[in-house]
């Protein structure tokens, strides 16, 4: 009897390691969370409500532009522009998708060896692939512990190893701080 009992302890305590080294059930698809920022508090977020701007009647109605269904309406919340106009921006700039004209030689420069028109699709597939390999252990991942730092420590830049470098190399940097200052690690 006691013999089946302990066979049978073993036996789960092999099932749990062996779970341990695998995903959680449903897990092959979703794409992984590095990231778990969560409010502690059940309480509505209250940036995420946007308020609608006032009703306005026009100077003249036969100026209004036709209606377009899943379009924009002037009375919808647009926070971004909303900021870069108080910021003093140019709001009619964020919905520009043209290269400005000041900045043809610089995006000229930054193709000269070529581009890849699916670049945005094979970064995203890659990412996600590594994401996958670095998502953290098994209890990480059951308690949502972030582990998005610790996943892309390698990819990191240490700033102080290369501000000494470029130091060495003679190039003035005047927001750098001073030489002898203590650094922070």
């Amino acid at each position: 009897m006691r013999a089946r009992l302990g066979f049978r302890g073993l036996g789960l305590c092999a099932l749990v390691a062996l779970a341990a080294c695998g995903r959680l059930a449903g897990d092959e698809k979703k794409p992984p969370q590095l990231m778990n920022i969560k409010s502690a508090s059940r309480s509505p977020d209250e940036f995420n409500i946007l308020p609608t701007k006032p009703l306005q009647m026009p100077e003249d109605i036969a100026s209004l532009p036709e209606p377009t269904p899943g379009g924009t309406n002037i009375t919808d919340p647009t926070p971004k522009a909303d900021a870069v106009a108080a910021l003093g921006g140019n709001p009619a700039l964020l919905e520009r998708t043209a290269v400005p004209a000041g900045n043809g030689g610089l995006v000229n420069y930054a193709a000269r060896f070529g581009t890849a028109s699916d670049i945005r699709d094979v970064l995203a597939a890659e990412d996600l692939e590594y994401r996958r390999k670095h998502d953290g252990r098994l209890l990480e991942r059951l308690f949502h512990v972030s582990v998005y730092f610790k996943a892309y420590a390698p990819m990191s830049l240490d700033q102080y190893a290369e501000l000494e470098r470029w130091r060495a190399a003679g190039v003035r940097n005047v927001g750098a701080p001073p030489e002898g200052a203590q650094q922070e690690k």
